[in-house]
């Protein structure tokens, strides 16, 4: 974890609640564009009296797409199909579509998206 948190650019790890199985990525904050839209763009939800910070979900996306062009692993895929099956309507179609080209991630968003 230390080791990602100090990265200059994309660092990541997950967080998991073992009894729940859920999973939360974290992104800690890097010097990039990306990085900086996506702290304009937050979200902020309240969760037991606490404020929570989330990235937008098109941030995690193209982070994912990001990670397939890197390794292929397919399970950024799959998570991004999920995410997609989820809440798909609610995301910001300009935004995604934006920084999927600023990054040129068009055919991974192809993959995913196939």
């Amino acid at each position: 974890m230390l080791a990602e948190i100090a990265r200059e650019r994309r660092g990541h790890f997950n967080l998991i609640h073992h009894q729940t199985g859920f999973k939360a990525d974290l992104y800690p904050a890097g010097r990039d564009e990306l990085n900086a839209w996506a702290f304009r763009a937050k979200h902020v939800i309240s969760y037991e009296g606490e404020e929570i910070i989330l990235a937008p979900p098109e941030y995690v996306i193209v982070r994912k797409l990001e990670y397939y062009r890197e390794g292929h692993a397919e399970k950024h895929l799959r998570d991004i199909r999920a995410m997609l099956a989820i809440s798909g309507e609610r995301f910001d179609q300009a935004a995604l579509g934006e920084w999927i080209g600023r990054c040129g991630l068009q055919l991974e968003w192809k993959k995913a998206t196939a």
